[in-house]
């Protein structure tokens, strides 16, 4: 009797090795999606499309706050921490989560910044209106 537990036990392993090595592999293939950080009332366009690939999103509040990776910075600080983000992720590109009630000259002003930090690639998010 004694000698059935660590027989038991032992041909759990391999399936413990499978599970872990399973765990890793996800880990591993999984992508992450960063956000803005703030809720943003986007306008709605009929011709607006999902894009599947990592992004670097930058959101305009109606306030006038611009938030980039989950914090509020100046839109002169805009240049640089897409730089930053973008080394991090040199294929990715640039979303701008513009509020329906955000000044447009501030969104400009932010696509400049955008554009200074070397991502030719923006776009700006929208609902799929029905």
């Amino acid at each position: 009797m004694q000698d059935a537990l660590p027989c038991r036990a032992a041909s759990l392993a391999p399936m413990l090795d499978i599970v872990f090595i399973m765990l890793i592999f996800f880990i591993v293939t999984t992508s992450f999606v960063k956000e803005s950080g703030v809720e943003i009332n986007r306008p709605s366009a009929s011709t607006a499309e999902t894009v599947k690939k990592g992004n670097i999103m930058v959101a305009v509040r109606e306030n006038g706050q611009v938030w980039v990776d989950k914090r509020i910075v100046e839109v002169g600080a805009v240049r640089a921490n897409i730089e930053r983000l973008r080394a991090e992720n040199p294929e990715s590109a640039v979303v701008i989560q513009a509020d329906t009630e955000s000044r447009s000259g501030l969104v400009v002003q932010v696509m400049d910044q955008i554009r200074m930090a070397g991502v030719q690639n923006i776009s700006i998010a929208a609902s799929k209106s029905s």
